[in-house]
């Protein structure tokens, strides 16, 4: 039986217009990267905003201009961590139907670990194993350097999807101190809702996802998505923003467990049926 977790938003009459206008912005941003290459920050930050507007108009992904959007902030994401991880020469990405040559940048007080995470989902949903590789080849101690302090957990929930995806020793072991980590106790740098409600979240499911519980994965996708809404419902000025309107950590586990043949049982704008089941997958090169 299929369980569906009701969003806590709906696109108003106006959706459209404005997801269309964040794309316009993404776009001037993202034309913008060969001479200025020092903007990609602002690029993502555009881009994921125009995903999440679009997602908002098309919450079952099933248009288009809806699978272009993610491909894009993936694409951005991915040269961002790409052109700070060289101090000379250029970077060939393709990024929005068009291959640039980016000039490096070297180490800047970005890409951050949040950056990275938001990243590598993106690379998951867009089933782009090489980006997922070269994210993983980033170092960890590079991402602690960067600018803005958070909780150790963080650090070592990076470490455990790299050892994970490049299939390096000790995945449970990482995985296991990240865990404990996490607990509300050690963990004192992060507000304890986003904590618990969104960022041990996909954690979550990634351990059911390595221990194979296939019997326990949609119970703990359905508290996920019900803990990402009480997170954005919980007052008025966040219930507005469209960072809420996905939820990009669990979508990704979700795409990684549909990819080993989980029985996925659970609907949600939160995590587009599309994006999920690789509907978009192989329409044009990214």
């Amino acid at each position: 039986m299929t369980r569906t977790v009701e969003t806590h938003w709906t696109a108003g009459p106006n959706a459209e217009q404005y997801a269309a206008a964040l794309g316009e912005d993404a776009a001037e941003t993202i034309d913008d990267l060969e001479d200025f290459p020092e903007t990609i920050n602002l690029a993502f930050d555009n881009s994921l905003q125009y995903m999440e507007a679009q997602c908002t108009v098309d919450p079952r992904a099933a248009l288009g201009t809806t699978w272009e959007s993610v491909v894009a902030a993936m694409q951005v994401g991915s040269a961002m961590f790409a052109i700070t991880s060289r101090t000379e020469g250029v970077v060939e990405c393709r990024i929005d139907h068009k291959v640039r040559q980016l000039p490096a940048i070297g180490p800047r007080t970005f890409p951050n670990v949040g950056q990275w995470l938001n990243a590598f989902w993106l690379a998951i949903v867009c089933r782009d194993q090489e980006r997922m590789t070269q994210l993983c080849d980033f170092p960890v101690d590079r991402l602690r350097e960067a600018e803005g302090e958070t909780d150790e957990f963080v650090y070592l929930w990076v470490d455990t999807l790299q050892a994970y995806w490049l299939r390096r020793p000790g995945v449970a072991e990482k995985l296991t101190a990240t865990i404990q980590a996490s607990y509300p106790d050690v963990a004192t740098l992060m507000p304890k809702d986003r904590l618990e409600q969104l960022v041990y979240q996909p954690i979550n499911l990634f351990h059911r996802f390595l221990t194979e519980d296939r019997a326990g994965f949609d119970g703990a996708l359905v508290e996920a998505l019900e803990l990402h809404k009480r997170y954005w419902t919980a007052d008025a000025d966040r219930a507005k923003k469209t960072a809420g309107r996905i939820a990009l950590g669990p979508l990704a586990i979700t795409c990684f467990a549909y990819d080993g043949e989980f029985p996925i049982d659970v609907e949600s704008g939160y995590i587009p049926t599309q994006l999920v089941q690789r509907g978009w997958l192989g329409e044009f090169p990214v």
